[in-house]
């Protein structure tokens, strides 16, 4: 009687065992379940449930270029419009695959080879949905991303450097947008339709940076006509105060009056790390300034102890800013002077009186825009610098630069540099390789926002 007692004793611990069992396993299912239920509705992708915007669905191949962060769809990339009424230029749409997947969103234009600038793909909208389609949000934070990198990098300091690229387009996510920050105005390149829409949105971001107090808006208007922006629409009045012609900046510890209604934005903020470069190797030296404008390498070389510096170019609106500059530094004119004249015609001119220098610095304007011109700027570059070397002391040193975005992204430059050795009957050395400053970030998934070279060579 005890075994048996025993034995139903045990069948029932199991049996209830087995009821536990079971209810913990029923309760992991619909624990599961829910989980399933919540995932199935919480990370749908935010694009896939949008109404009211049109999608621009790619060709079958095209799909994986802008997957892996191409910025530029381009027209001959489109397969097809899906939407009524048509988006309008400056509009966002959502760029899909040819099974019309979503893969991001972008700004549309209705004429321009670039048929949508994409802002934000698949996945960051799913990761962060609070821009997805907002491209006032968007702007927002990508502006303060720049603000956040700019800070990271020492910008701007206190007494050194308030001189600087803010956002530098496809570099800062922002196609089309360069903004350069000198003091307290912040001046706004703009190169793109969807800007000129959106403008009251970007002054507003900027205007909350700490320390911008002024804003000048300087479209582009070639750049605008090839993305189809209509010119005469363009916002010609701002209740703001009119700003002067000529600012105050401070970089790399020098100061320089410039002029906000000259080149580019007014100054140019690429080139800070390189000129700083040539303080470093000046001492002692005699250098040479072609193609000056407002005297930013003279000036370093000046700092660094050069014992004399002469710049040259053939604007003379740009010289009187550099005249001015070696004023506002307190250098000696007789050490720091400035001429007249076509850098090639001067350059003749110092051969037949057989003079040279320990530093030669050339930095021509653009001479390749595009490239279909880029074999008759292979000439010019090569000529320019030909004459250069032979101006250059044996054992001395030629930084020469090209800004052009085509010759720079053919990768043939070195190429016509060492042409140009052999052609002045001398022998180079790479000695040193640079870009753009630190402030100017390149997007690798877009190889064509790189565009300055910078290179120092060892001439024999």
């Amino acid at each position: 009687k005890k075994s048996q007692s025993h034995i139903h004793h045990h069948r029932a611990k199991r049996k209830m065992a087995m009821v536990v069992a079971v209810g913990v396993l029923h309760n992991h299912l619909l624990s599961a379940s829910s989980r399933i239920v919540c995932l199935s509705s919480c990370s749908r992708p935010p694009l896939s449930v949008s109404s009211g915007v049109a999608k621009v669905v790619l060709k079958k191949g095209k799909t994986q270029l802008f997957k892996d962060g191409s910025p530029m769809v381009y027209s001959g990339a489109v397969d097809r419009i899906i939407g009524k009424p048509p988006p309008q230029t400056g509009d966002v749409v959502i760029v899909a695959d040819g099974t019309e997947n979503p893969i991001g969103w972008g700004l549309y234009n209705s004429v321009s080879m670039f048929c949508v600038r994409l802002m934000q793909l698949q996945h960051e909208s799913t990761r962060d949905p609070s821009c997805a389609l907002n491209i006032e949000k968007l702007l927002q934070t990508r502006i303060t991303q720049a603000v956040q990198l700019r800070n990271s990098l020492g910008l701007p300091s206190d007494n050194n450097t308030n001189a600087y690229r803010l956002v530098n387009s496809e570099g800062d996510r922002l196609s089309g947008l360069i903004v350069d920050v000198f003091g307290d105005i912040a001046v706004v390149a703009s190169s793109a339709a969807w800007l000129e829409k959106y403008r009251s949105h970007v002054e507003a971001c900027l205007r909350s940076i700490n320390g911008i107090n002024h804003i000048n808006w300087r479209p582009s208007l070639d750049v605008l006509k090839e993305d189809g922006f209509d010119i005469s629409s363009l916002k010609q009045t701002s209740s703001a105060p009119p700003l002067p012609e000529r600012s105050m900046v401070v970089e790399n510890g020098i100061s320089y009056a410039i002029s906000l209604e000259g080149q580019k934005t007014g100054f140019y903020t690429d080139q800070r790390e390189n000129r700083r470069f040539i303080s470093t190797i000046s001492a002692g030296k005699r250098v040479l300034d072609l193609c000056c404008y407002s005297g930013g390498f003279a000036l370093n070389a000046a700092s660094g102890g050069a014992t004399s510096v002469l710049g040259v170019d053939s604007s003379l609106p740009a010289l009187e800013l550099a005249r001015e500059n070696v004023i506002l530094n307190r250098m000696d004119p007789e050490k720091v002077a400035f001429f007249k004249q076509d850098s090639t015609e001067f350059m003749k001119g110092a051969l037949s009186r057989e003079e040279t220098w320990d530093i030669v610095i050339l930095d021509p304007p653009k001479l390749a825009p595009r490239k279909k011109v880029l074999h008759n700027a292979a000439g010019m570059y090569r000529n320019l610098n030909s004459l250069a070397m032979r101006l250059t002391s044996s054992g001395g040193l030629l930084m020469t630069c090209s800004c052009s975005g085509a010759m720079t992204q053919s990768g043939k430059f070195l190429g016509i540099l060492q042409s140009a050795a052999a052609m002045a009957g001398r022998k180079i050395t790479v000695v040193r390789e640079a870009g753009a400053a630190s402030d100017h970030p390149l997007d690798p998934s877009y190889p064509q926002g790189q565009y300055l070279s910078n290179i120092l060579l060892r001439v024999l």
